[in-house]
Protein backbone atom coordinates (compact mmCIF):
# COMPACT_ATOMS: atom_id res chain seq x y z
CA UNK A 1 0.00 0.00 0.00
CA UNK A 2 1.66 3.88 -1.00
CA UNK A 3 2.80 5.70 2.02
CA UNK A 4 0.75 8.73 2.49
CA UNK A 5 1.39 11.82 5.05
CA UNK A 6 -1.58 10.84 6.81
CA UNK A 7 0.26 7.43 7.27
CA UNK A 8 2.67 8.57 8.87
CA UNK A 9 1.10 11.20 10.98
CA UNK A 10 -0.95 8.49 11.76
CA UNK A 11 1.96 6.19 12.94
CA UNK A 12 3.33 9.13 14.94
CA UNK A 13 0.10 9.83 17.11
CA UNK A 14 0.30 6.01 18.06
CA UNK A 15 4.07 6.52 18.60
CA UNK A 16 2.94 9.21 21.30
CA UNK A 17 0.50 7.04 22.68
CA UNK A 18 3.33 3.91 22.93
CA UNK A 19 5.63 6.34 24.40
CA UNK A 20 2.68 7.61 27.02
CA UNK A 21 2.18 3.78 28.16
CA UNK A 22 5.99 2.85 28.81
CA UNK A 23 6.89 5.71 30.57
CA UNK A 24 4.22 5.26 32.99
CA UNK A 25 5.16 1.71 33.19
CA UNK A 26 6.25 0.24 36.97
CA UNK A 27 6.13 -3.41 36.50
CA UNK A 28 6.28 -6.10 34.66
CA UNK A 29 6.22 -10.02 35.29
CA UNK A 30 9.75 -12.24 36.19
CA UNK A 31 12.75 -12.03 34.56
CA UNK A 32 13.38 -14.35 31.45
CA UNK A 33 15.98 -17.41 32.03
CA UNK A 34 19.45 -17.57 30.99
CA UNK A 35 21.32 -20.21 29.61
CA UNK A 36 24.67 -20.98 28.02
CA UNK A 37 25.30 -19.68 24.58
CA UNK A 38 25.27 -23.11 21.78
CA UNK A 39 26.23 -21.22 19.00
CA UNK A 40 23.53 -21.78 16.54
CA UNK A 41 20.82 -19.71 14.98
CA UNK A 42 18.17 -19.14 13.33
CA UNK A 43 17.46 -16.11 11.07
CA UNK A 44 14.36 -14.86 9.01
CA UNK A 45 13.56 -11.75 7.04
CA UNK A 46 12.01 -9.05 8.66
CA UNK A 47 9.69 -5.85 7.23
CA UNK A 48 8.16 -3.07 7.62
CA UNK A 49 4.53 -4.06 7.25
CA UNK A 50 2.96 -1.43 5.22
CA UNK A 51 2.20 -4.01 3.14
CA UNK A 52 -0.03 -5.10 5.08
CA UNK A 53 -1.05 -1.86 6.71
CA UNK A 54 0.91 -1.86 9.94
CA UNK A 55 3.91 0.60 10.24
CA UNK A 56 5.32 -2.01 12.78
CA UNK A 57 8.08 -4.59 11.30
CA UNK A 58 7.04 -7.93 10.79
CA UNK A 59 7.98 -11.79 10.34
CA UNK A 60 6.25 -14.52 8.98
CA UNK A 61 6.24 -17.75 11.05
CA UNK A 62 4.05 -21.28 11.71
CA UNK A 63 1.65 -22.07 14.28
CA UNK A 64 0.43 -25.77 14.76
CA UNK A 65 0.39 -29.11 13.47
CA UNK A 66 0.36 -28.88 10.75
CA UNK A 67 1.39 -25.10 10.31
CA UNK A 68 -0.72 -22.60 9.63
CA UNK A 69 1.32 -19.41 8.01
CA UNK A 70 1.08 -16.33 10.20
CA UNK A 71 2.59 -12.73 10.22
CA UNK A 72 3.02 -11.19 13.47
CA UNK A 73 4.53 -8.05 14.46
CA UNK A 74 7.85 -8.41 16.77
CA UNK A 75 8.32 -6.11 19.71
CA UNK A 76 11.20 -5.92 22.34
CA UNK A 77 8.31 -3.99 24.80
CA UNK A 78 6.27 -6.70 24.57
CA UNK A 79 6.21 -10.07 26.44
CA UNK A 80 2.87 -12.27 25.64
CA UNK A 81 2.80 -14.02 22.11
CA UNK A 82 -0.24 -13.96 20.40
CA UNK A 83 -2.58 -14.45 17.46
CA UNK A 84 -6.12 -14.10 16.10
CA UNK A 85 -8.17 -17.48 16.53
CA UNK A 86 -11.18 -19.14 15.43
CA UNK A 87 -14.24 -18.71 16.58
CA UNK A 88 -12.70 -15.83 17.35
CA UNK A 89 -16.08 -15.54 20.02
CA UNK A 90 -16.46 -11.81 20.65
CA UNK A 91 -14.14 -9.89 17.80
CA UNK A 92 -11.26 -9.85 15.28
CA UNK A 93 -9.65 -7.19 13.22
CA UNK A 94 -9.15 -8.02 9.47
CA UNK A 95 -5.79 -9.76 9.31
CA UNK A 96 -3.80 -10.82 6.09
CA UNK A 97 -3.95 -14.57 6.54
CA UNK A 98 -6.96 -16.58 7.34
CA UNK A 99 -7.55 -16.78 11.21
CA UNK A 100 -5.56 -19.72 12.88
CA UNK A 101 -8.01 -22.69 13.60
CA UNK A 102 -6.81 -24.08 17.28
CA UNK A 103 -9.01 -27.47 16.17
CA UNK A 104 -7.51 -28.07 13.32
CA UNK A 105 -3.96 -28.41 15.14
CA UNK A 106 -3.14 -32.00 16.62
CA UNK A 107 -0.67 -30.17 18.87
CA UNK A 108 -2.75 -27.52 20.41
CA UNK A 109 -3.18 -27.42 24.08
CA UNK A 110 -5.43 -24.77 26.21
CA UNK A 111 -3.28 -24.15 29.94
CA UNK A 112 -5.18 -24.74 32.60
CA UNK A 113 -5.78 -22.49 35.48
CA UNK A 114 -3.86 -23.86 38.08
CA UNK A 115 -0.93 -24.08 36.06
CA UNK A 116 2.69 -22.28 36.68
CA UNK A 117 2.34 -20.28 33.06
CA UNK A 118 -1.48 -18.91 33.83
CA UNK A 119 -0.23 -18.10 37.45
CA UNK A 120 2.74 -16.43 36.34
CA UNK A 121 0.57 -13.89 34.04
CA UNK A 122 -0.17 -10.42 35.37
CA UNK A 123 -3.30 -10.31 34.14
CA UNK A 124 -5.31 -13.29 34.14
CA UNK A 125 -8.90 -15.03 34.34
CA UNK A 126 -10.59 -18.21 33.82
CA UNK A 127 -13.11 -19.63 31.82
CA UNK A 128 -14.08 -22.72 33.94
CA UNK A 129 -10.84 -24.31 33.93
CA UNK A 130 -9.23 -22.87 31.08
CA UNK A 131 -6.59 -20.15 31.25
CA UNK A 132 -7.58 -16.56 30.18
CA UNK A 133 -5.03 -13.72 29.66
CA UNK A 134 -5.19 -10.48 28.97
CA UNK A 135 -2.94 -7.75 27.26
CA UNK A 136 -3.76 -3.74 26.76
CA UNK A 137 -1.31 -1.75 24.82
CA UNK A 138 -0.49 1.63 25.39
CA UNK A 139 -2.05 2.56 21.91
CA UNK A 140 -5.66 1.55 23.55
CA UNK A 141 -5.13 -1.77 21.24
CA UNK A 142 -6.05 -5.23 23.34
CA UNK A 143 -6.22 -8.90 23.39
CA UNK A 144 -7.80 -10.81 25.36
CA UNK A 145 -8.22 -15.15 24.79
CA UNK A 146 -7.29 -18.12 26.13
CA UNK A 147 -3.72 -19.02 26.81
CA UNK A 148 -2.17 -22.25 25.06
CA UNK A 149 0.70 -24.49 23.86
CA UNK A 150 1.58 -25.49 20.26
CA UNK A 151 4.17 -26.71 17.54
CA UNK A 152 6.00 -22.40 17.00
CA UNK A 153 7.49 -22.81 13.45
CA UNK A 154 10.80 -20.19 12.84
CA UNK A 155 11.46 -21.94 9.90
CA UNK A 156 11.39 -25.39 8.56
CA UNK A 157 14.02 -26.96 10.22
CA UNK A 158 13.78 -24.91 13.74
CA UNK A 159 10.49 -25.84 15.58
CA UNK A 160 9.88 -24.85 19.48
CA UNK A 161 7.23 -27.21 20.74
CA UNK A 162 5.15 -26.81 23.48
CA UNK A 163 5.34 -22.85 22.84
CA UNK A 164 3.26 -21.06 25.08
CA UNK A 165 0.85 -18.35 23.33
CA UNK A 166 -2.48 -16.51 23.67
CA UNK A 167 -4.91 -17.54 21.40
CA UNK A 168 -7.30 -13.85 20.77
CA UNK A 169 -10.95 -14.13 21.22
CA UNK A 170 -11.54 -10.41 21.25
CA UNK A 171 -8.71 -8.23 19.89
CA UNK A 172 -9.06 -4.56 19.40
CA UNK A 173 -6.99 -1.99 18.20
CA UNK A 174 -4.12 -1.08 15.54
CA UNK A 175 -2.33 -4.18 14.50
CA UNK A 176 -3.27 -3.62 11.09
CA UNK A 177 -3.24 -7.32 8.90
CA UNK A 178 -1.02 -8.98 11.19
CA UNK A 179 -1.89 -12.48 12.47
CA UNK A 180 -0.87 -10.86 16.15
CA UNK A 181 2.43 -10.16 18.13
CA UNK A 182 5.54 -11.51 18.95
CA UNK A 183 7.31 -10.45 22.31
CA UNK A 184 11.14 -10.09 22.59
CA UNK A 185 11.02 -8.60 26.37
CA UNK A 186 12.93 -9.71 29.27
CA UNK A 187 10.27 -11.98 30.29
CA UNK A 188 9.44 -16.06 30.52
CA UNK A 189 7.05 -15.56 27.75
CA UNK A 190 8.51 -14.17 25.22
CA UNK A 191 9.80 -15.72 22.34
CA UNK A 192 13.54 -15.37 23.57
CA UNK A 193 13.25 -16.70 26.55
CA UNK A 194 10.82 -19.93 25.30
CA UNK A 195 13.92 -20.81 22.72
CA UNK A 196 16.63 -20.87 25.98
CA UNK A 197 16.45 -24.47 25.53
CA UNK A 198 18.06 -24.82 21.54
CA UNK A 199 19.41 -21.23 21.03
CA UNK A 200 20.38 -19.36 23.70
CA UNK A 201 18.40 -16.49 25.43
CA UNK A 202 20.06 -13.97 22.83
CA UNK A 203 18.41 -12.35 19.70
CA UNK A 204 19.38 -9.46 17.18
CA UNK A 205 17.58 -8.18 14.11
CA UNK A 206 18.34 -5.88 11.33
CA UNK A 207 15.78 -2.72 10.55
CA UNK A 208 15.76 -2.21 6.96
CA UNK A 209 15.25 1.80 6.20
CA UNK A 210 12.71 1.52 3.91
CA UNK A 211 9.59 -0.62 2.82
CA UNK A 212 11.48 -1.61 -0.62
CA UNK A 213 13.95 -3.25 1.48
CA UNK A 214 13.98 -6.59 3.93
CA UNK A 215 15.84 -6.72 7.12
CA UNK A 216 15.91 -10.17 9.56
CA UNK A 217 15.19 -10.81 12.77
CA UNK A 218 17.99 -13.40 14.18
CA UNK A 219 16.88 -15.71 17.37
CA UNK A 220 20.64 -16.84 18.50
CA UNK A 221 24.45 -15.66 18.09
CA UNK A 222 24.17 -12.67 16.08
CA UNK A 223 25.34 -12.72 12.28
CA UNK A 224 27.38 -9.85 12.41
CA UNK A 225 31.51 -10.58 14.16
CA UNK A 226 31.59 -6.89 14.47
CA UNK A 227 29.79 -6.23 17.20
CA UNK A 228 30.29 -3.27 19.93
CA UNK A 229 28.67 -4.04 23.43
CA UNK A 230 27.40 -1.54 25.66
CA UNK A 231 25.82 -2.94 29.11
CA UNK A 232 22.32 -4.14 29.58
CA UNK A 233 20.47 -2.43 32.28
CA UNK A 234 17.80 -3.54 34.55
CA UNK A 235 15.53 -1.29 35.74
CA UNK A 236 13.09 -2.76 38.93
CA UNK A 237 10.73 -0.36 37.76
CA UNK A 238 10.28 -1.93 34.39
CA UNK A 239 12.49 -5.05 34.64
CA UNK A 240 11.48 -6.46 31.29
CA UNK A 241 12.52 -3.99 29.22
CA UNK A 242 15.91 -3.22 28.24
CA UNK A 243 17.53 -0.08 29.56
CA UNK A 244 20.99 0.76 28.00
CA UNK A 245 23.47 3.69 29.15
CA UNK A 246 22.71 6.65 26.81
CA UNK A 247 26.14 9.19 28.04
CA UNK A 248 26.18 11.77 25.14
CA UNK A 249 25.37 12.95 22.36
CA UNK A 250 27.99 14.66 19.21
CA UNK A 251 26.36 17.01 16.50
CA UNK A 252 28.88 17.42 13.50
CA UNK A 253 31.62 18.20 15.34
CA UNK A 254 30.29 19.55 18.35
CA UNK A 255 29.71 16.93 21.57
CA UNK A 256 26.67 18.81 23.44
CA UNK A 257 27.43 20.10 26.86
CA UNK A 258 25.30 17.58 28.53
CA UNK A 259 26.23 15.94 31.67
CA UNK A 260 25.43 12.21 31.16
CA UNK A 261 23.36 12.49 33.99
CA UNK A 262 20.66 14.43 32.25
CA UNK A 263 20.45 10.71 30.62
CA UNK A 264 21.34 8.64 33.58
CA UNK A 265 19.20 10.25 36.53
CA UNK A 266 15.95 9.10 34.50
CA UNK A 267 17.70 6.01 32.31
CA UNK A 268 17.26 5.15 28.85
CA UNK A 269 15.47 1.89 27.34
CA UNK A 270 15.89 0.96 23.41
CA UNK A 271 12.32 -0.40 21.99
CA UNK A 272 11.91 -1.77 18.51
CA UNK A 273 8.55 -0.60 18.59
CA UNK A 274 9.25 3.38 19.58
CA UNK A 275 9.14 5.08 16.16
CA UNK A 276 10.88 8.35 17.50
CA UNK A 277 13.53 8.74 20.04
CA UNK A 278 12.65 10.62 23.22
CA UNK A 279 15.24 12.61 25.01
CA UNK A 280 15.35 14.41 28.43
CA UNK A 281 14.06 17.96 27.79
CA UNK A 282 17.44 19.69 28.20
CA UNK A 283 19.42 17.46 25.75
CA UNK A 284 16.51 17.39 23.20
CA UNK A 285 16.80 21.11 23.48
CA UNK A 286 20.71 21.25 22.81
CA UNK A 287 20.28 18.91 20.32
CA UNK A 288 17.76 20.38 18.14
CA UNK A 289 19.80 23.69 18.88
CA UNK A 290 22.84 22.40 17.35
CA UNK A 291 21.41 20.67 14.63
CA UNK A 292 19.30 23.89 13.43
CA UNK A 293 22.42 26.04 13.24
CA UNK A 294 24.04 23.40 11.36
CA UNK A 295 20.51 23.32 8.81
CA UNK A 296 20.41 27.25 8.16
CA UNK A 297 21.02 26.73 4.81
CA UNK A 298 17.41 24.78 3.93
CA UNK A 299 14.23 26.00 4.70
CA UNK A 300 12.33 25.50 7.58
CA UNK A 301 8.92 23.62 7.02
CA UNK A 302 6.08 23.05 9.90
CA UNK A 303 6.39 20.52 12.10
CA UNK A 304 4.52 17.13 12.07
CA UNK A 305 3.10 15.99 15.23
CA UNK A 306 5.70 15.91 17.51
CA UNK A 307 8.13 16.44 15.34
CA UNK A 308 9.25 20.03 15.26
CA UNK A 309 12.41 20.50 13.77
CA UNK A 310 10.95 20.19 9.72
CA UNK A 311 13.00 21.28 6.63
CA UNK A 312 11.29 22.12 3.15
CA UNK A 313 13.96 20.42 0.82
CA UNK A 314 11.91 19.99 -2.80
CA UNK A 315 14.18 22.41 -4.40
CA UNK A 316 17.39 20.34 -2.92
CA UNK A 317 19.32 18.10 -4.89
CA UNK A 318 21.98 16.74 -2.25
CA UNK A 319 21.67 17.77 1.21
CA UNK A 320 24.65 18.46 3.68
CA UNK A 321 23.66 17.79 7.18
CA UNK A 322 25.66 17.16 10.64
CA UNK A 323 26.48 13.92 11.56
CA UNK A 324 24.71 12.79 14.61
CA UNK A 325 26.38 10.23 17.05
CA UNK A 326 24.86 8.11 20.64
CA UNK A 327 27.34 7.90 23.17
CA UNK A 328 26.87 4.75 25.09
CA UNK A 329 28.96 3.27 28.13
CA UNK A 330 32.42 1.70 25.70
CA UNK A 331 31.02 2.47 22.51
CA UNK A 332 29.54 5.39 19.92
CA UNK A 333 26.94 5.02 17.62
CA UNK A 334 27.45 6.62 14.06
CA UNK A 335 23.67 7.43 12.84
CA UNK A 336 23.25 7.13 8.94
CA UNK A 337 20.97 9.37 7.60
CA UNK A 338 17.97 6.91 7.87
CA UNK A 339 18.17 7.21 11.49
CA UNK A 340 18.56 11.14 11.48
CA UNK A 341 15.66 11.83 9.34
CA UNK A 342 11.68 11.03 9.35
CA UNK A 343 10.47 11.90 6.13
CA UNK A 344 7.28 12.68 5.78
CA UNK A 345 7.17 14.37 2.42
CA UNK A 346 9.96 15.91 0.20
CA UNK A 347 8.35 19.41 1.72
CA UNK A 348 8.31 18.04 5.05
CA UNK A 349 11.44 16.29 5.98
CA UNK A 350 12.39 16.00 10.07
CA UNK A 351 14.74 15.84 12.38
CA UNK A 352 13.94 11.92 13.66
CA UNK A 353 13.74 12.77 17.63
CA UNK A 354 11.48 14.31 20.51
CA UNK A 355 11.62 15.93 23.62
CA UNK A 356 10.26 14.57 26.80
CA UNK A 357 7.56 16.35 28.49
CA UNK A 358 9.23 17.17 32.08
CA UNK A 359 12.98 15.54 32.97
CA UNK A 360 11.73 12.59 35.01
CA UNK A 361 10.45 10.69 32.33
CA UNK A 362 12.47 7.72 30.61
CA UNK A 363 14.52 8.37 27.22
CA UNK A 364 14.11 5.95 24.63
CA UNK A 365 16.03 4.98 21.72
CA UNK A 366 13.58 4.16 19.14
CA UNK A 367 13.99 2.42 15.54
CA UNK A 368 14.67 4.99 13.07
CA UNK A 369 17.82 5.06 14.81
CA UNK A 370 18.23 1.34 15.25
CA UNK A 371 17.50 0.78 11.29
CA UNK A 372 20.35 -1.07 9.10
CA UNK A 373 22.12 -1.81 12.16
CA UNK A 374 21.80 -5.16 13.82
CA UNK A 375 21.17 -4.98 17.07
CA UNK A 376 21.60 -7.60 19.56
CA UNK A 377 20.31 -8.06 22.79
CA UNK A 378 22.56 -10.54 24.84
CA UNK A 379 20.51 -12.19 27.97
CA UNK A 380 23.48 -13.87 28.67
CA UNK A 381 26.39 -11.62 29.20
CA UNK A 382 23.83 -8.70 29.69
CA UNK A 383 24.59 -6.74 27.05
CA UNK A 384 23.46 -4.67 24.18
CA UNK A 385 25.52 -4.89 21.03
CA UNK A 386 25.42 -3.10 17.34
CA UNK A 387 26.71 -3.79 14.27
CA UNK A 388 26.95 -1.32 11.33
CA UNK A 389 25.70 -2.06 7.71
CA UNK A 390 23.62 -5.35 8.52
CA UNK A 391 20.86 -4.60 6.04
CA UNK A 392 19.91 -1.75 3.49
Amino acid sequence: MPVTKQTHLTALAHDSLRVASIQSSVAGVPYGNDSVLLGSQVSIPARIGLYIGTANYVITVGFGTPTRTQTVIFDTGSNVNWIQCKPCAVTCYPQQEPLFDPTLSSTYRNITCAAPACLGLSSRGCSGTTCLYGVTYGDGSSTVGFLATDTFTLTSTNVINNFIFGCGQNNRGLFRGAAGLIGLGRSPYSLNSQAVSTLGNIFSYCLPSTSSYTGYLNIGNPLKTNVAYTPMLTNTRAPTLYFIDLIGITVGATQLALSPTVFQSVGTIIDSGTVITRLPPTAYSALRTAFRAAMTQYPLAGAASILDTCYDLRNVATVTYPVIKLRYTGLEVTLPATGIFYVISAAQVCLAFAGNSDSTQIGIIGNVQQKTFEVTYDNVAKRIGFSTGACS
